[in-house]
């Protein structure tokens, strides 16, 4: 099974957020490099999105608008007071209609936009959601094979210079058995020549005699 099949199969069901909408999606990408599917895929859900934005928006200020004609073809009829309309008023009436068709069938060319609108975000917010989840995995999987190379060298690391400090212990002893036996064989005055000759930065603390 692909890893894409794996993953549809692991969102089957799942409500996903509208990703670009989410704060939490775009703090991904500060760990993580967008891939250009990633990118192509965010901005194409942001135009849906700003699609369904402005249709709302549209729709509401055309209905505001039919209303406002409607109430202005009322307020002519009233006005006439039962009488015929004149020429004018006509003219007025048929324009004031011909608005009010014009938004009727705009509206419903959105209503009918809107229908469609959801399932396309939806398919394209799935699509980045299996890109994202893609990336994320190379990412972790990536990430976590420099973790365990950096483990195994942190490991090395640590066993030789437990080796280094177990040969620097060893030397020191060495070097202080050596000092003792001097400073008690040739005494501390034949000592000192020999640490100015041999400039010993980290002498021994010499025995008394």
């Amino acid at each position: 099974m692909k890893q894409e099949e794996v993953f549809q199969k692991a969102l089957k069901g799942k409500k996903i957020p509208v990703l670009t909408l989410d704060n939490k999606w775009h703090r991904l990408f500060t760990q993580a490099e967008c891939s250009p599917d990633i990118k192509l895929l965010s901005e194409e859900l942001n135009e849906l999105l700003k699609r369904q934005g402005k249709i709302t928006t549209e729709t509401k200020e055309i209905k505001k608008i039919k209303s406002r004609l409607m109430n202005e073809i009322v307020e002519l009829m009233d006005s006439l007071n039962g009488a015929e309309p004149g020429k004018d008023t006509n003219k007025q009436l048929e324009e004031k209609k011909r608005l009010i068709n014009e938004c009727n069938e705009k509206v419903d060319a959105y209503s009918d936009e809107m229908l469609e609108l959801p399932k396309k975000i939806d398919e394209v917010n799935l699509k980045l959601m299996l890109a994202t989840m893609e990336c994320c995995y190379h990412y972790i999987k990536d990430n976590t094979k420099e973790i365990n190379e950096i483990s195994d060298w942190i490991t090395m690391i640590r066993k030789e210079l437990k080796k280094k400090v177990i040969r620097k212990q060893e030397g020191e002893l060495k070097n202080h058995e050596l000092y003792s036996y001097m400073h008690d064989i040739f005494g501390a005055d034949v000592i000192e020549l020999f640490d100015l000759k041999y400039d010993l930065s980290q002498k021994p603390v010499k025995k008394d005699n």
